[in-house]
């Protein structure tokens, strides 16, 4: 299906399925273990072995010898994979890293060998046993040390009218430098693959967001027809972006399979998953600012420098900056460093998520600087259209609302705009805003929908789900679609044997892969009716019957003894570029920070959000609270410590990367706008799980310099950098 008009009323309208709070139908199979996650196959094939990682204690040089012969001797080893025994490698075009090392060392932990033995403990005591000699080299681990080295990225600066010129003659000017650091995904259940070989066919079960992209990029590092890849992931235990490509889990798990000749299984340990897969890279961000008195930005810039690996693409934290606020006169950069650092990549909400941390900042900062209270200013800037092409109109932009509403709800009117004056008890207290903001990504996507002759829907795409609900908006839509009930739906995803969807990432996945399954779902309804001899169009799918005038065919009877079948998906034309798709949002937070110590809590947040149809509010619900968590974290605690001296991320567990618990999160409220946008896709729906990422950090930041008087720019805000310039407790 081509969706290159925009949509018009059709049967998900009807909103009897779709748009209600419900439950997620996988439930009840993950609250009683039901649930199959990657390292949990234990039937799947026959006589499975166990590999264990070795990774390379030193960041950057060379391999001189690999001593072996103690773990070849080793109790229950089957089998050792090396760059010399492997075979000949590709890299998938996703990959920066080399996913197997040696003898040339990229990063540190970088895999270089893979043990295999009859049981896990076997294969861990005898990695232990493998003597590596290395030669170390000099690396570059430090991106301010390198900033300078920094080149543009291959899009170059997007440079709107005279910035150097306005800002110069700007009455009001903000000229600061914020950073972030490394952060880790951290999800709950580790990178981990079960491989099997039958002849020259490869089967992988592994947890992964992105099936076609893994399957594509396996087969070419390994150097062998797509066709004789399978991927297998059905239930994956959080990603946040770090399972969006093939990483060595999966490529070592196959190289193991076919060394030991049986099927083996490979999971990565926690310090493996932080020093040798993919990472938030930190970012040095300046962002200047010119205004008038009456608060109209003039010109505003955002530069943006980052690492990466050779070949690596940059953190694009500058991409809100495009297009948040009004400015005729506009400079926005990113520069990219080479560090010999585990590979940076994408991570929930990549570009924005760290950008929004130092553009809000620098909003509110701007707001203190003309006297003008944060909310008013960023409203005085809206724009309904792409500030550097005033032709192109937002889709739709209910920014101003967000913010609006929010500031009622939240009570922002009692809000003291003189910093450090509330107290409670030995708490200063303050609120602090910030804008939303996120993308919307259009890929297509394609399902294939049965109908058999006991009445059951059942719906097969590679589709993935991270936890994010995706099993229960496509059976919505599906059931939707066809007039039943959930229970008369069947849902099967992450199976490369399925057709290919838009997968998970970049809150891209709940919109277009329920607008594919809607696509194959009007092929169905199609057949359907053709079966009927009625005419489609005037056919009502509803209460499991089909009702075409006067005549009611229960789907049942339409099916058959043989059933219908229908494939097909959704595919774009160019309203994306007609029309700039975004979705927006306003983050309240109200912090307290103790006056004698510096301990900084969270009291309340608020999230307003403006994304289309909200598909599923309860599973949408969860995942903004879940992103306001992550946001919580980023702003207070997240930060992989780097030992500058060896490339090394120190604090590799759970143990040294504090992330938030429940102690630390208040109660989170989440208002959706009504919101349809016929423009994104048949569903008029948008992506929101990233969205309520955007902008909690600074929203943070902003209260605590509210409660405080003290701006802090270097994240996390950890006692240690304001402590000293706390007020007089007196």
């Amino acid at each position: 299906m081509k969706f290159d008009t925009p949509a018009t009323t059709n049967p998900i309208d009807q909103l009897k399925v779709v748009g209600k709070p419900t439950d997620r139908i996988d439930g009840p199979l993950k609250t009683t273990g039901k649930a199959t996650y990657a390292y949990e196959w234990h039937d799947v094939a026959p006589n499975v072995a166990y590999g264990w990682v070795i990774g390379s204690g030193i960041a950057k040089g060379r391999i001189a010898s690999m001593d072996l012969e103690a773990a070849r001797k080793a109790p229950g080893v089957v089998a050792i994979v090396t760059a010399e025994n492997a075979g000949s490698l590709d890299k998938g075009k996703r990959n920066a890293a080399t996913l197997l090392g040696g003898p040339e060392i990229e990063h540190y932990q970088q895999a270089v060998a893979l043990v295999v033995a009859e049981t896990f403990e076997q294969a861990r005591t005898a990695a232990g046993l493998v003597r590596i000699d290395y030669t170390p080299a000099d690396g570059a681990y430090d991106l301010a040390a390198v900033k300078d080295k920094a080149e543009k990225t291959k899009d170059g600066d997007s440079v709107v009218g005279d910035f150097a010129g306005a800002f110069a003659a700007a009455p009001v000017k903000l000229d600061e430098t914020y950073t972030t650091p490394d952060e880790s995904h951290a999800m709950m259940e580790p990178h981990a693959t079960i491989a099997a070989w039958e002849g020259d066919r490869l089967t992988v079960w592994t947890s992964n967001q992105m099936i076609d992209w893994m399957v594509t990029d396996l087969s070419a590092t390994l150097k062998m027809p797509k066709d004789k890849v399978r991927v297998i992931s059905p239930f994956i235990g959080g990603g946040f972006g770090g399972k969006l490509f093939l990483r060595a889990d999966a490529l070592l798990a196959a190289l193991g399979a076919r060394e030991a000749g049986r099927p083996v299984k490979v999971g990565l340990s926690r310090p493996l998953m932080m020093n040798n897969t993919t990472h938030r890279p930190a970012t040095i961000q300046r962002v200047r600012i010119g205004a008038t008195p009456d608060g109209t930005i003039t010109a505003i810039a955002h530069e943006s420098w980052s690492g990466n690996l050779p070949g690596g693409s940059e953190e694009t934290a500058t991409d809100q900056t495009r297009l948040l606020y009004a400015g005729a006169n506009r400079l926005i950069g990113n520069r990219i460093a080479t560090l010999d650092l585990p590979e940076g990549n994408a991570m929930r909400a990549p570009g924005e998520a760290s950008g929004m941390m130092a553009l809000e900042v620098a909003m509110d900062e701007m707001a203190e600087k003309l006297g003008m209270d944060p909310v008013e200013f960023r409203i005085r800037n809206d724009t309904q259209t792409d500030p550097a092409d005033p032709n192109r109109p937002f889709s739709q932009r209910q920014l101003v609302q967000c913010l609006r509403l929010g500031a009622e709800r939240f009570g922002w009117a009692k809000r003291n705009p003189q910093p450090g004056q509330v107290r409670d008890g030995r708490w200063l207290v303050g609120l602090g805003v910030a804008s939303a903001f996120r993308n919307n990504l259009l890929t297509k996507s394609a399902a294939r929908v049965r109908l058999d002759q006991r009445g059951i829907v059942t719906v097969e795409t590679d589709m993935t789900d991270i936890g994010t609900g995706s099993y229960t908006i496509i059976a919505q839509t599906a059931a939707e679609m066809m007039g039943v009930g959930l229970d008369k739906v069947a849902v099967r995803l992450g199976d490369s044997s399925f057709p290919v969807s838009a997968g998970s990432g970049g809150q891209w996945g709940a919109n277009n892969a329920t607008a594919g399954v809607y696509a194959a779902c009007v092929k169905l309804r199609e057949a359907v009716a053709q079966r009927l001899g009625v005419n489609s169009a005037d056919a009502r799918f509803e209460d499991g019957q089909v009702v075409a005038g006067n005549r009611k065919v229960p789907l049942t009877e339409a099916a058959g003894a043989d059933g219908l079948s229908a494939e097909d998906g959704i595919e774009y034309g160019d309203l994306d570029k007609k029309y700039q798709q975004s979705t927006f949002g306003a983050h309240y937070v109200e912090a307290a920070v103790d006056a004698a110590t510096g301990e900084i809590r969270v009291r309340r947040m608020l999230a307003v959000c403006a994304a289309g149809r909200i598909l599923n509010p309860k599973s949408a619900r969860s995942q903004v609270i879940g992103a306001m968590t992550m946001g919580v974290g980023a702003a207070l605690m997240e930060e992989l410590a780097l030992d500058k001296r060896t490339g090394f991320f120190v604090n590799h567990d759970i143990a040294g990367y504090e992330v938030p618990v429940h102690a630390d999160i208040p109660h989170q409220e989440v208002i959706f706008l009504d919101e349809t946008d016929p423009i994104s896709s048949p569903m008029k729906a948008k992506g929101v799980g990233e969205l309520g990422l955007c902008g909690v950090g600074a929203a943070v930041a902003n209260a605590v310099h509210n409660a405080t008087g003290l701006r802090v720019r270097e994240y996390p805000i950890t006692l240690d950098k304001f402590l000293d310039r706390l007020p007089p407790m007196g």
